[in-house]
């Protein structure tokens, strides 16, 4: 079995990334980038597809973890009867192959330690060819990858892995190297891994260094989010991945398991808040232009998501050899969602576009062709049904958040033209946004219910709509909004957490026993604090917090029933969410209130 999703910690090199469990067995890697067939794949499986553990011979008597500083190193201290060691683990930023260093110090009495490593490339389906060389390096290859493995302890192949068993006294340190790099090219250099070290953790603190977050801002909670956000920012080109990881199930045995390891235009806008505000405009570049590059073409042919280079063809399959992550099959690798039609995303592009240019990163001609572009086209869809923000598998329907950001897309693109002294079609934009908005508030409220719901007709609530104050849509202290939050609060919370959708509700073909999506609740802290409820917005948020795991990461959502961490992890989403609510709390340039912009000063 492995490891629980909340006893995993991530490395990366900013172009892959590393699960590692408090046993000290690394069960997910990706090589050479976040979206590349998996060599470690006993996170959905058993070890048999592939892991690398290195932990004390005997069982430890405790456990405990943390990242060293403002940094993505990991250490994790075992006490043994024997004594104590200290195991560090990184993956230095790349000069070129990408390396996993593994470091073993001693801290007191002689703890017998044990080293298997079986790679396993192909998802955990290809067993390697494994050759000792003149130097002793151990070559490990098979089809196109190859990793090589460097170390000072004897080890032995066996069973088609590799293992040794070692003892560290107090002081010493011992060294194992894992680096990858394609099976045509000679084995990579070797690594030094005290200097590899030395460099990973200047390359973490300079970056950290330069983050806008006070001591008064959750600063450990705050910083720790955003370097997970930097981790899982594919360094080449930008594109923030949603997750590094595939179907890690979303009820624990259910089918809803889907691979995140792609970059979605959804979380643009608050991508963007969250790293412009905390001063990282050359991140919030990066992803500017990733967005930019990755949409540019004909409208009509614009997708939900993409891949971290911006390959649109994210074709879904599924993995029959692996069963899941304890137990929840299938695996999937690919997205389907990529080809759905979702009208929100034209209005989250032209909002983080605008936010941008407010935020102070240049514009451009191109830039505001491409923009026109989708507006010209969105003008001739918006009416259409749409798959929705939870990209449901079922027949389109006319889901209000859609349709709200649909007014979204053409209020920004008034507001760019006229801010920034840019020529457009804006009467007609104005109009088609008045049409919008007109449509939203006759078919998309329900008087009965006080409150905007999932969709035109419905009687249901989705978490999404705690999203319409932020959007500038309607003022602050309007009925409508307050009816909103009020219902979405008596009808989708459990246990305090804020579910996406009702429990009761079944039209989107969910799995029952869905857990709360950590980001929702995230947003009902927004909601709270843009009408008025700060207090209770802290006490939620507090609870928020406690929902991270020892080393500070979240998953996707949080299964109130077991209390556990469920989906994709770490997502980028949920800590997006909490840098973004950290700031509402206490900043007076709110994230909420600059998106909401004029509707945010009206209440």
């Amino acid at each position: 079995m492995p490891s629980r999703i909340e006893d995993y910690a991530l490395i990366g090199d900013c172009e892959t990334a590393a699960l590692v469990g408090r046993d000290g067995s690394v069960d997910w890697v990706c090589w050479p980038r976040f979206d590349s067939d998996a060599c470690f794949a006993a996170l959905l499986g058993t070890p048999e597809h592939g892991r690398w553990r290195l932990a004390p011979f005997a069982k430890a008597r405790g456990v405990t973890r943390q990242y060293q500083g403002d940094t993505l190193i990991l250490e994790t201290r075992f006490e043994t009867d024997q004594g104590s060691v200290r195991l560090i683990d990184f993956m230095p930023p790349r000069g070129g192959n990408s390396n996993l260093v593994r470091m073993v110090v001693g801290e007191s009495g002689t703890v017998n330690m044990s080293m298997e490593l079986a790679v396993r490339f192909g998802y955990g389906a290809r067993v390697p060819w494994i050759s000792r060389q003149e130097d002793g390096t151990l070559r490990i290859i098979a089809g196109a990858d190859q990793v090589v493995l460097r170390t000072a302890v004897p080890v032995s192949v066996k069973d088609n892995g590799i293992v040794g068993d070692f003892a560290v006294q107090p002081g010493e340190t011992v060294a194992f190297t894992l680096t990858y790099a394609p099976s045509h090219r000679p084995p990579p250099d070797p690594v030094e891994a005290r200097d590899a070290f030395a460099a990973t953790k200047r390359f973490w603190t300079d970056w950290a260094g330069k983050a806008r977050v006070s001591r008064g801002e959750r600063h450990g909670a705050v910083m720790r989010s955003l370097i997970t956000l930097k981790a899982l920012t594919y360094a080449p080109t930008g594109g923030i991945v949603a997750a590094p990881t595939t179907s890690l199930p979303e009820t624990l045995g259910g089918i809803r398991n889907w691979d995140y390891r792609f970059c979605w235009l959804r979380d643009a806008t608050l991508s963007l808040l969250a790293l412009m505000n905390a001063g990282y405009y050359e991140e919030a570049s990066a992803w500017r232009e990733w967005l930019l590059r990755a949409v540019a073409g004909v409208p009509p042919q614009a997708q939900i998501m993409y891949s971290i280079t911006g390959e649109n063809r994210l074709t879904e399959w599924e993995i029959g050899w692996l069963p899941g992550y304890e137990g929840a099959r299938p695996v999937r690798i690919g997205n389907g969602a990529h080809g759905q039609i979702q009208i929100d995303v034209y209005g989250e592009v032209m909002d983080a576009l605008y936010q941008a240019q407010r935020g102070g990163l240049a514009g451009s001609e191109d830039a505001w062709n491409l923009l026109q572009g989708f507006l010209g086209h969105l003008a001739t869809i918006w009416r259409e049904p749409d798959r929705g923000i939870w990209e449901s598998r079922r027949p389109p329907r006319h889901f209000t958040f859609s349709k709200v950001m649909a007014w979204v897309a053409f209020d920004r693109g008034a507001r760019i033209a006229g801010e920034f002294g840019l020529k457009g079609p804006v009467e007609r934009w104005s109009a088609v946004a008045r049409e919008i908005h007109d449509d939203v508030c006759s078919n998309g409220f329900d008087e009965e219910l006080g409150s905007f719901v999932q969709s035109y007709g419905s009687k249901w609530l989705d978490g999404s709509l705690l999203l319409i104050p932020t959007t500038g849509f309607l003022p602050l202290d309007d009925r409508r909004i307050l009816g909103t939050v009020r219902a979405i609060e008596d009808r989708l919370l459990r246990d305090g957490f804020v579910m996406r959708h009702d429990p009761a509700e079944t039209e989107t073909g969910l799995a029952h026993g869905e857990g709360a999506f950590i980001a929702c609740s995230f947003w009902l802290v927004d909601a709270l604090i843009m009408t008025g409820r700060a207090d209770e917005a802290q006490r939620l948020f507090e609870r928020l917090l406690k929902l991270r795991n020892d080393v500070g990461l979240l998953s996707e959502e949080y299964d109130v029933a077991a209390r556990r961490l469920v989906g994709n992890f770490p997502q980028a989403f949920s800590h997006i969410a909490l840098v973004n609510s950290a700031y509402n709390l206490v900043r007076s340039s709110k994230p909420a209130e600059q998106r909401a912009g004029e509707a945010a000063v009206k209440t």
